[in-house]
């Protein structure tokens, strides 16, 4: 559709990975199965915060909410790219392109509150146990969640409606998803309010929590450092340790995508790392976090000791 100077495309082709056919049959089982682990951990971490009553604490709440983020941040794009990549017509439409974008913005802006806002949960607990349950009941960290939630919405739905109103002069994406940097691309002309919001947003949501982040664990590092017991030390980094390396996995990505300079690599680079930022990354967390965690581990079992399934698998 056309108006004026500016054409509304109704349908946007996705180039994904189309130039290496071989590839795309690796990619679709890889995806594929990294989807389905993620699936399985993030479901079963937050069955094991609704069902064990004793994992009714703070860490646990913000632990649900991030394997929730972690499913809908693969449910928003892992589905459409295993159709494309299957797919000789790689297509999807102007409304799907706008979904696709305000669930990948928002969600991603979410994690990264949800990150922060767990690193000072761990200061708290580690650097001021006896203040914790004050400091961090469970109605203050419902709304620490809800804010992160909150934030990540309203700030994709900013960045959303800009990018929306930039006319393109294309509807080839170079990207197997609607990615905003991708889509943007496609400009006719340089936006500079674009530019501006997204530069804001990028140093909101990356460097600043991530900042919080590195403050807290020097605090937090400084403390356990102190500990005489090898046993309270070790108990402080398996709890810590888990979420420090979710951390570095996602702001690692992040910052690798959204603050570099614009000819520091290959497209064809700027896909990998986002795959592996939406893929990769959310099958991983509740892995680091089950493997790290002792309590998470028991939590778990305790969980899973109640299918009939996996009794039977028990007794065998």
């Amino acid at each position: 559709m056309q108006g004026g100077n500016l054409t509304i495309w109704s349908l946007f082709f996705l180039e994904g990975f189309s130039r290496y056919p071989m590839l795309e049959i690796v990619l679709f089982v890889f995806s594929l199965v990294m989807y389905l682990i993620t699936l399985l951990g993030g479901i079963s971490l937050i069955l094991v915060v609704i069902l064990d009553s004793c994992r009714q604490t703070s860490m646990y709440l913000f632990l649900g909410n991030l394997s929730l983020v972690d499913i809908c941040h693969t449910s928003a794009s892992v589905p459409t790219l295993l159709v494309n990549l299957l797919s000789s017509q790689k297509t999807i439409t102007f409304s799907g392109c706008a979904v696709q974008l305000y669930l990948s913005l928002s969600i991603g802006s979410t994690e990264c509150m949800l990150l922060a806002m767990m690193a000072y949960d761990r200061y708290v607990a580690i650097c001021n146990p006896l203040r914790y349950p004050i400091l961090l009941n469970r109605q203050v960290c419902v709304h620490m969640a809800t804010a992160s939630w909150v934030t990540g919405c309203l700030s994709a739905l900013l960045e959303t409606s800009f990018a929306l109103r930039v006319p393109l002069c294309g509807n080839l994406i170079d990207h197997f998803t609607c990615e905003i940097l991708a889509v943007l691309q496609l400009a006719c002309t340089d936006s500079l309010l674009m530019d501006v919001i997204m530069l804001v947003v990028s140093v909101l949501l990356l460097p600043i929590p991530m900042l919080l982040v590195c403050i807290s664990y020097v605090f937090i590092l400084s403390t356990i450092l102190r500990i005489r017991s090898a046993e309270g030390r070790n108990q402080a980094f398996s709890t810590s340790g888990a979420h420090l390396t979710v951390v570095i996995l996602y702001y690692g990505a992040a910052l690798s995508m959204y603050l570099k300079p614009s000819s520091s690599s290959s497209q064809e680079v700027d896909k990998i790392i986002s795959l592996l930022c939406g893929v990769l990354t959310p099958m991983l967390n509740p892995i680091v976090y089950s493997l790290r965690n002792k309590e998470v581990k028991d939590a778990m079992r305790k969980v899973l000791g109640q299918i009939p399934l996996y009794q039977a698998h028990e007794r065998l």
